[in-house]
């Protein structure tokens, strides 16, 4: 089987642009080392994938180009003009946070549709689709825990677009439950 025959390079883009978008501030707002080093991780890891992807002479060979024609760059443009709507500050680094915050909520509709259109998911396929749903489902614990510990902790935008993307992968979670509770291979329906 073919390492990345069941990976969207399309939704593989998107993040790299969510992570660049998001991360402007790298070197001109320092947190901490910590806090650098993982968005250099972030940011390198992305662009690592979407280059082995595209160029990489075997990894290149395992993606099923014909099968991934999500057109992921319209996800982009209504994600961007919301930005310009609906931020909380006008600025540019904030809009274009605002900006990653929109576009990483519908990041994985490539991958989803890839995953619907192909039906034939790997495990490695499968479980990696649902650990990127599994992350944002904890970040929601997350927020609701620190809603309740911190004063002021109101992230309306954050909230809404993690929740949104958390639902884009309820369908995925039902399917992938039903597979692992009857140890049975992961499909999703056409």
């Amino acid at each position: 089987m073919a390492l990345f025959s069941g990976i969207s390079l399309k939704t593989q883009e998107l993040y790299a642009i969510v992570f660049a978008a998001r991360y402007l501030d790298i070197f001109t707002n320092f947190v901490s080392l910590y806090n650098t080093v993982m968005k250099l991780i972030f940011l390198g890891s992305s662009f690592s994938i979407v280059w082995y992807i595209r160029h990489h002479r075997i990894v290149r060979r395992s993606y099923n180009k014909d099968e991934d024609t999500f057109r992921h760059l319209f996800l982009m443009l209504p994600c961007l003009l919301l930005a310009l709507v609906i931020n909380e500050k006008f600025t540019f680094k904030e809009i274009m946070w605002t900006f990653s915050i929109f576009l990483e909520a519908v990041a994985i509709l490539p991958q989803l549709v890839l995953l619907q259109r192909t039906r034939n998911i790997d495990n490695l396929t499968g479980q990696y689709v649902f650990l990127l749903g599994a992350y944002r489902a904890l970040y929601i614990l997350n927020w609701i825990y620190r809603y309740f510990t911190e004063q002021h902790y109101v992230h309306w935008i954050t909230w809404i677009a993690g929740l949104i993307q958390t639902l884009l992968y309820a369908d995925f979670f039902y399917y992938y439950f039903q597979s692992w509770k009857n140890n049975a291979k992961l499909e999703l329906p056409a």
